[in-house]
């Protein structure tokens, strides 16, 4: 034993070390007070959202924020969001403007970042049911919330993902392990997808091992849906000609129309040839809130697996998608794994584990931000919010329609609008450069049939018919410039 006058080094500086360490564990009357400056600050920036420009582009392109390094005593608070300020967000898109119908995310209820606020400060691990039992629970509830919503029966699965990608990846990966598309069948497997499919899946197939499967491209119809018949055709000289077909994709609302494809139909088909039927509805899946969406969306319950991403038409921020698979074993026997160290997790009292249903085992308390809003709201606002996005998106078809000016793409599924100025691709291309310059409003661009076009996305919870209504102000005012100086 030592005798008192003895020192040990090691802790001696671990004493020295403890108080500087403690310096991360900021105590209550700093907390509270840097607590209030980030509220206000963010209270400053959703007030002045009605002002708001949809698109600011600065000739530095925020290159001044590399002006201030990571630093080892830091620059304090208030420095960091005068930082934030100046150079991060009143720069570039402007999602959380009711003007902003460029892509498919659109602001993010404020609940739901409370919700990502106590998720951070509890820090619950959501991976496994023994590392926190309720956050599981939860987790699994709002999955299974979701299967209901698609017609999904008990037997359903899945788990809240980073977004489309990653659970398209997932569905991907379980209906590969269920046809056994493997090693040399690869080559002779075959993907049935339009070419308004997103991109996702095909990154997603490649991933999965499978990028030497072969993509049969189903033509579409006048509407860019999928043709069912020309599925069924194609399936069939696939078969005859030796081939493997296995899975289907349809699209449930595609980024690039917003084109509904025929979900029965195309049920139809994958039944009767024993095929995997996948619909990627992150986009529109949550409009089966509405009537117009139950309607347009009957067949989805047929199908095998489901993605649906609550960061897009149930207005939550960023980083968070969701896959509901009807056999909820398959997805599980697809990525569950163990490892000696997690011994002690197993116990999971009847509830299926996150980190057993995808590639993920850290992962964030996603279900919180999602959790939160629908109990603080309830589910009524919500559909609310999605039937004025389809109706507003018929309004502004409609508006668009009657112009001289331009033509429209087919009347919309959901809430996108497709149309062009009339006249060449050169043209539109200045229209919307024109629009991303001026900045009150923004939307984007696509190409179709080879055609530059342009398109309204109408998803911010935000967006209003006044907010529409000067959209297409703004396009006939930058119409009349770009007219004036040709």
């Amino acid at each position: 034993m030592k005798t008192p006058i003895d020192t040990d080094p090691l802790e001696e500086e671990l004493r020295r070390l403890e108080p500087l360490a403690r310096a991360l564990d900021t105590p209550t009357r700093d907390r509270d007070a840097r607590t209030r400056a980030v509220e206000a600050y963010a209270s400053a920036y959703l007030d002045a959202q009605g002002d708001a420009p949809a698109y600011t582009r600065s000739p530095d392109l925020s290159a001044g924020l590399l002006d201030t390094p990571i630093s080892e005593k830091g620059a304090g608070l208030d420095a960091a969001l005068g930082l934030l300020d100046r150079f991060v967000d009143h720069e570039g898109l402007n999602t959380t403007s009711g003007r902003f119908t460029g892509y498919i995310p659109g602001g993010g209820v404020y609940e739901a970042a409370l919700g990502d606020y106590l998720a951070a400060v509890t820090n619950r691990y959501a991976g496994v049911f023994f590392a926190s039992p309720g956050a599981v629970r939860m987790e699994n509830q709002l999955v299974r919330w979701m299967a209901d919503l698609v017609g999904f029966p008990d037997t359903a699965g899945g788990y809240l993902s980073a977004g489309g990608s990653l659970a398209n990846l997932t569905a991907v990966v379980t209906a590969r392990d269920v046809h056994g598309v493997e090693g040399e069948t690869v080559p002779r497997a075959v993907v049935y997808l339009s070419d308004h499919a997103h991109h996702c899946v095909d990154k997603a197939l490649r991933v999965a091992g499978l990028g030497r499967a072969v993509l049969r491209r189903v033509p579409v119809d006048e509407a860019w849906r999928m043709d069912a018949r020309a599925l069924e055709r194609a399936v069939a000289d696939d078969l005859a000609s030796g081939l493997t077909p296995w899975l289907i994709v349809a699209s449930a609302g595609t980024t690039n129309t917003g084109s509904i494809d025929p979900l029965d139909a195309i049920a139809d088909v994958a039944s009767r040839h024993n095929l995997w039927f996948h619909v990627d509805a992150a986009y529109g899946g949550f409009f089966q809130l509405t009537d117009i969406g139950k309607e347009r969306l009957r067949g989805m319950e047929r199908a095998h697996s489901v993605v649906m991403d609550p960061h897009k038409t149930l207005f939550l921020p960023y980083g968070i998608g969701a896959l509901i698979v009807r056999d909820g074993t398959l997805i599980r026997r697809s990525h569950l794994s163990d490892a000696s160290y997690m011994q002690d997790a197993r116990a999971s009292d009847g509830e299926w584990s996150p980190a057993h249903m995808s590639p993920e085992l850290t992962k964030h308390f996603r279900g919180l931000r999602m959790w939160l809003p629908l109990q603080v709201h309830g589910v009524a606002p919500f559909r609310d919010a999605l039937t004025e996005k389809l109706l507003l998106a018929r309004w502004a078809w409609q508006e668009l329609a009657r112009s001289e000016q331009f033509e429209v793409g087919p009347e919309p599924d959901l809430s996108v609008v497709t149309f062009r100025l009339k006249g060449t691709d050169d043209a539109n291309r200045r229209l919307l450069e024109a629009v991303h310059r001026d900045g009150r409003v923004f939307f984007s661009s696509t190409v179709i049939d080879g055609r530059f076009t342009l398109r309204l996305a109408i998803v911010s919870f935000r967006s209003h018919l006044d907010d529409i209504r000067l959209t297409l102000r703004v396009l006939e005012e930058l119409v009349s410039d770009i007219t004036q100086r040709a």
